[in-house]
């Protein structure tokens, strides 16, 4: 076999000299700071030789010498002797031999080194001809002695220096490996090069005017920059031609060379402004700062982010390194340019895909990188494959870096699952939108908890559930350690009922959940008989942590000694009576009864009490009673409130013995969680769940045909993605009783797919339609007219419009024409953009509504993150932006347990042991609690649920204006319905009501009546001018009343119409029902003295059913669930 050398061509001395001169970085570097040296070396012993020459000497050979002595002299002519022969020393003119040398060996060595086989190319570089010009005569002085004192422009070889400079400080950056060096590059060469114009300028014309004013170097000097700083003091000029020449030749040159490279160095420092520079490592190893890396920056999200992220006081010194790959908006870069921003906020344009640009960011000391994903997107998969190539980009660099990832579509999660707090926004959006149908504003409350807030806003409006609503809006949720904290007496080891009922009645705070010190799974309301321990970390809603309260005792408390007494003296009375009687409202402890926790209603005390006392609450035991817990039967075929059935609930109870409780079989993608839900014992044919259409086994076509005992939920979306999976699973839970199951109703734009269809199969009461919101026969075919809540899902195909605002222009006029229609539909919406809510069920007219958008400004001027919280749809929860869920992901920087508190409020997750959020309604029977603290009590006493809030429904007040429009209708023969909650409910006023609707249904049914009453109030227009002005004011508004109701009637006969045409019956169908007159609101754990009112809806956790369900049950609960998958599974999608 032969041996083979490879790469024998760099084993050539050549090869190795140009290894060691230009291809080695770091040997190269040494070669350039030598010749750098011996150039400024140069400039220097020519100096030394400036200062200590004599032009009045003559200098030179001597025959010269004689020649030039021997000449007469005139003012016109000019001595060239002085500027020919200069004195130089022979030490001195031994160093400038030896740098010569020296510098033309070098020159020559990387002239052969660098030869490409063209050596005029080689020879006729500036560079090269300045060396030969610096070097070559002192060569010749060696052999011809006479020339030693000759004149050489030595000085020249300042631009020899400024080359060599720019060649050491590229391969400077080539071994430092550092690319982002324009900028520097650029401002050095344009200072060398300044430099080395000055320094030519001053020893040219210091030389030349040794033949005329005899200059110094320092004359020289100031000469060069008043010329070339246009002042022109004139005190000091050159006297000879060749000095003029050369300052003119010097001006041209600068004024040729200067601007380019201003031009150059304008431009790099323009798209250095644009790319937003680096951040230093000695700032990121110095300060602190977080990451956000984006795909496209908009101003929302910006503010957004910065205001939340600032919100917290002990983020005030963080700085905010923004990555983004697109360049600044005009909007991001004047809000980045206000002091408050530009100080703390650092864009960099850039991808997090690239190693360089996150070094740039500094993303391997950053506390936090945020990783969020464009909404706006029409392609939202798209969106989130760029999310998760970020989050494996960052990882990547940076491992110990915490990653908090924002993901739009549920099937993507489970490739970030490494991140240590993830947002996924399809299946929160879905949850609350679930929630909103059965606990009505459920969005709202979750924004409002999320948002940090004072509880500030609205507290200079005159409207007195303004006030309570923006204070209660400060609640937000806090933790502490049972062992740190004030609010708990020291060694406090007892029941959760006691615990949570101690907090609100001494302090106002709402405890709703714990964790334990050796498990990460955080329990709401685990139940009364969770025993407290001090190592426990506490949940609770309040208004501000218990770091940041003080506490002030009140005298009606119990005194200090007293409580000493209670916790360390020796008469140690019964825990419940003690807490009983410091409570801050009055409580009687002889009732101790207490209500099923399904009940719709609270028990009511005994009755026959005759001395007039207060009705009796039971008291909080410091032992859970047994008998107050309820119990979960799994598998039985009858829900809680079924268990005594009357005889008219005979047919309903058999058609709910189809249902059963376990897991559902199939998920549509991976990383659900698994939730305990009412299925079927068999699945439904994928035939059966197309509502509109037959099949085999059954005939309906449309939603009235099924007979449902309770009414619809509608849900109008594009597409049935893995998120709408979400908004089933809640609704179906084990813990809704079976009799409020409501229908589900999926109307959707396009068919869903088989994977999807197989999913909700399982499920009872789950149908869909392929139809679209803008078809009026599409709505009436799936029941619109009895439904309960119509919940509309913004579009995917719209969200990416010219005009970002835009994006919402369809679904918002889409749901206006429901609102319109029917008036009396519960309608939730979701938008993409929160400031769009001010044009939900818009009414151009109402002075109410525009107050309220004045309301909106001055909190928006105050720098309210909640300004748009007044807004009387986004209030009731009939409307909600995804985007404002944006500040959960940015809390969770703060409160790593925000996310998993929101997922189990929602029923994302299913913790054991963990409860769950309903609600309760009060009615008359319940009034009898009186306050909030009371309801607290009687719940902590009874069922062990825990109160969060209350969404309360209030009358809207109307204006002076408004009261004499509706008196003014009264004078004529036209119902407007709209406004009998406003009217007197006296006898007189009833029976007047009933005349004008019996005369309305008949002029709805005659036309020619009708005719005539535009007839009549067009002759009540004519003798306008007969009339005061109060009548004629009278008799416009009933005849805007007149065209109002002419509105509202075609509206009503288009929908009859249309339900005629299909076959359906229009009994039910209340076209003027219209809620326009009312306003709700939520309140966050309100004041213990807050009275209840009748139709409240009090929010609650409530205890897990199945806490207490024995083993046997669950082994059951296996088998079945077993039995279901067994001979089902299928493929999931992924």
């Amino acid at each position: 076999r032969v041996q083979v050398e490879f790469y024998m061509n760099e084993n050539t001395f050549k090869e190795r000299l140009k290894l060691f001169f230009i291809k080695n970085q770091r040997s190269s570097l040494r070669i350039r700071l030598f010749n750098f040296s011996l150039k400024l070396l140069s400039c220097f012993l020519y100096i030394i030789r400036v200062l200590l020459d004599d032009p009045t000497q003559g200098h030179g050979c001597k025959e010269l010498s004689k020649g030039c002595s021997s000449q007469n002299h005139t003012p016109a002519k000019i001595d060239w002797s002085p500027i020919i022969w200069v004195n130089r020393s022979l030490p001195l003119w031994g160093l400038q031999v030896s740098v010569a040398l020296i510098s033309l060996f070098e020159t020559m060595l990387l002239g052969y080194l660098s030869y490409k086989g063209n050596i005029w190319e080689q020879i006729l570089r500036i560079p090269f001809l300045l060396e030969i010009i610096n070097a070559v005569p002192f060569i010749i002085t060696i052999f011809w002695p006479s020339l030693r004192n000759l004149f050489i422009p030595v000085f020249l070889n300042c631009w020899l220096a400024k080359h060599a400079l720019e060649n050491m400080i590229n391969d400077l950056h080539r071994a430092i490996q550092r690319t982002q060096s324009a900028m520097f590059n650029q401002v050095l060469i344009l200072i060398s090069t300044l430099l080395c114009l000055i320094f030519t300028c001053i020893c040219g014309i210091q030389h030349l005017e040794r033949a005329g004013n005899k200059l110094t170097l320092f004359d020289s000097l100031y000469f060069c920059i008043v010329t070339f700083s246009t002042v022109g003091f004139g005190d000091v000029t050159p006297k000879i031609w060749p000095s003029k020449l050369l300052v003119v030749i010097m001006i041209c040159v600068a004024l040729v060379v200067l601007p380019i490279q201003f031009e150059q160095l304008a431009y790099l420092w323009m798209e250095r402004q644009k790319s937003g520079g680096n951040y230093s490592r000695h700032r990121a190893q110095t300060e602190k700062h977080v990451v956000l890396c984006v795909s496209s920056l908009k101003i929302d999200l910006l503010m957004d982010f910065l205001n939340e992220f600032y919100a917290h006081p002990r983020l005030q010194d963080y700085y905010v390194v923004i990555l983004c790959p697109t360049e600044m908006d005009a909007q991001v870069r004047r809000v980045l340019q206000i002091p408050m921003w530009s100080q703390r906020v650092i864009y960099l344009q850039g991808s997090a895909l690239k190693d360089q640009d996150l070094l740039r960011a500094k993303i391997d000391d950053a506390e936090a990188c945020f990783i969020l994903s464009s909404r706006c997107e029409v392609d939202r998969t798209a969106a989130d494959h760029q999310t998760i190539l970020r989050a494996w980009a960052v990882k990547d660099f940076a491992p110990k870096c915490p990653l908090y990832v924002q993901i739009l579509k549920p099937e993507n999660k489970f490739h970030i699952k490494f991140a240590d707090h993830v947002v996924c926004e399809e299946e929160f959006k879905y949850a609350m939108l679930a929630l909103n149908c059965i606990c009505p504003a459920t969005s709202t409350l979750i924004t409002l908890l999320v948002h940090t807030s004072r509880g500030q806003e609205g507290q200079q409006s005159p409207e007195q559930w303004q006030k309570m609503y923006g204070r209660c809006s400060g609640n937000e949720v806090y933790h502490i350690n049972l062992e740190d904290s004030t609010f708990f007496p020291e060694n406090w080891s007892l029941s959760l009922p006691i615990s949570k009922y101690y907090l609100h009645s001494w302090f106002g705070v709402c405890l709703i959940g714990v964790r334990r010190e050796d498990n990460k799974n955080i329990l709401l309301n685990p139940g009364p008989r969770y025993i407290m321990s001090s190592t426990d970390i506490c949940f609770y809603i309040n208004i501000t942590k218990e770091e940041n309260s003080a506490f002030k005792k009140q005298e009606q408390h119990r005194k200090n000694n007293e409580c000493k007494s209670f916790y360390h003296g020796p008469s140690r009375l019964p825990l419940h009576s003690v807490i009983a009687s410091m409570g801050t409202v009055a409580i009687d402890l002889q009732d101790t009864g207490y209500r099923s926790s399904a009940g719709p209603t609270l028990t009511l005390p005994s009755e026959g009490r005759k001395d007039g006392r207060r009705s009796s609450i039971a008291p909080v035991l410091e032992v859970a009673d047994s008998s107050s817990l309820q119990t979960c039967d799994l598998l039985s075929d009858q829900s809680e409130d079924e268990t005594t059935p009357s005889d008219d609930d005979i047919s309903m109870t058999s058609e709910y013995v189809k249902y059963a409780k376990g897991y559902p079989p199939y998920s549509p993608y991976i990383g659900s969680s698994p939730t305990f839900c009412h299925l079927l014992h068999e699945k439904v044919p994928f035939c059966c769940l197309r509502l509109d259409k037959g099949c085999q086994h059954n005939y309906y076509e449309d939603a009235k045909a099924y007979g449902f005992k309770n009414k619809l939920i509608i849900v109008a979306a594009e597409t049935a993605g893995n998120g709408l999976y979400n908004f089933i699973v809640p609704l179906r839970a084990y813990y809704r009783p079976k009799k409020e199951l409501n229908p589900i109703v999926l109307l959707l734009d396009n068919p869903p797919d088989m994977h999807f269809l197989d999913a909700i199969c399982w499920f009872p009461m789950v149908y869909y339609m392929v139809g679209s919101i803008d078809n009026l026969d599409d709505l009436l075919r799936c029941g619109v007219t009895f439904a309960a809540n119509m919940v509309v899902v913004d579009k995917e195909s719209t969200m990416s419009a010219e005009e970002d605002y835009m994006a919402d222009a369809k679904t918002i006029v889409n749901v206006q024409t429901l609102f319109r229609l029917f008036s009396s539909l519960s309608i939730i919406t979701e938008l993409t953009h929160p400031a769009n809510m001010r044009f939900m069920q818009f009414r151009a007219k109402d002075c109410y509504s525009l107050a309220l958008s004045k309301l909106e400004k001055k909190e928006r001027e105050k720098g309210s993150n909640l300004a748009f919280m007044f807004r009387l749809p986004f209030a009731a929860g009939r409307v909600f932006s995804i985007s404002m869920l944006d500040t959960l992901l940015y809390q969770s920087f703060v409160k790593d347990y925000m996310i998993s508190i929101t997922r189990l409020l929602l029923g994302l997750d299913t913790t054991p042991g963990s409860g769950f959020l309903c609600s309760m309604k009060i009615t008359e029977d319940d009034l009898w609690i009186r306050t909030y603290a009371r309801l607290y009590q009687k719940l902590c006493s009874s069922t062990g649920d825990i109160p969060i809030g209350i969404y309360r429904t209030e009358s809207q007040k109307l204006t002076t204006s408004e009261s004499r429009e509706i008196a003014s209708q009264s004078q004529i023969s036209i119902s407007v319905e709209e406004w009998e909650d406003t009217k007197d409910t006296k006898e007189q006023t009833n029976n007047r009501n009933s005349h004008r609707n019996s005369t309305s249904s008949d002029q709805s049914d005659h036309p020619l009546l009708r005719r005539k009453s535009m007839q009549w109030a067009r002759r009540l227009s004519r003798k306008v001018p007969k009339h005061s002005g109060k009548t004629a004011e009278k008799i416009s508004q009933q005849r805007m009343s007149l065209y109002k109701r002419s509105e509202r009637q075609e509206l009503a006969e288009l929908v009859k119409n249309r339900m005629k045409h299909l076959g359906l019956s229009t009994a039910g169908y209340d076209e003027m029902n219209d809620h326009q007159n009312t306003l709700s609101y939520i309140l966050i754990n309100p004041s213990p003295d807050t009275r209840l009112e009748l139709n409240d809806v009090v929010y609650l956790i409530r205890p897990d059913p199945l806490a207490y369900v024995p083993n046997t049950a669950t082994s059951r609960k296996n088998s079945f669930c077993n039995t279901i998958g067994q001979d089902t599974r299928e493929e999931t999608q992924l």
